[in-house]
């Protein structure tokens, strides 16, 4: 199984900006993160963006870079996002469960994010996921990769 732990929860009432970092979200199932712009939007409910990905553009001169800059919903460390397929399932904290939908993005025009931080890394190392199981999620939670066909209830806590 493979860990980390998720670093910073992120919303915002607007679609293609950067996010604002909160103490804690709440992910709701087939929903995604009540209060989220991207919340009902199919199947990218939550975006998840590595912190190891941040750093890289930290040591291209953006120093100032905040959580939620690449408007990521859960800033991560530890996890190699981008080794990540499409179907794989995610525990976050406890007893939240997500699964994988999308690796990357397309993006059509460059948005307020690009502007802002002077680049976007979403599109090229950031995911996507739907919640299964929903629950409070904030800084300091674990983040793990469930192998196939894991059963979540036998392994909470």
């Amino acid at each position: 199984m493979t860990r980390g732990e998720v670093v910073a929860v992120c919303v915002s009432a607007e679609k293609h900006v950067q996010k604002e970092e909160v103490e804690e979200v709440l992910l709701v199932e087939d929903l995604g993160i009540r209060g989220d712009a991207h919340a009902g939007f199919g199947h990218r409910q939550v975006s998840l963006l590595a912190e190891e990905s941040v750093d890289k553009m930290r040591a291209k001169g953006l120093k100032d870079l905040k959580p939620g800059a690449f408007g990521e919903n859960l800033l991560t460390r530890g996890l190699k996002l981008t080794r990540l397929r499409v179907g794989e399932r995610l525990r976050v904290g406890k007893g939240i469960l997500l699964e994988v939908t999308q690796i990357g993005k397309e993006c059509v025009d460059r948005c307020a994010i690009y502007y802002a931080a002077g680049d976007c890394i979403m599109p090229r190392e950031g995911i996507f996921a739907r919640v299964l199981r929903g629950g409070k999620v904030r800084a300091g939670d674990r983040i793990e990769v469930l192998e196939e066909g894991h059963d979540l209830d036998k392994t909470e806590g």
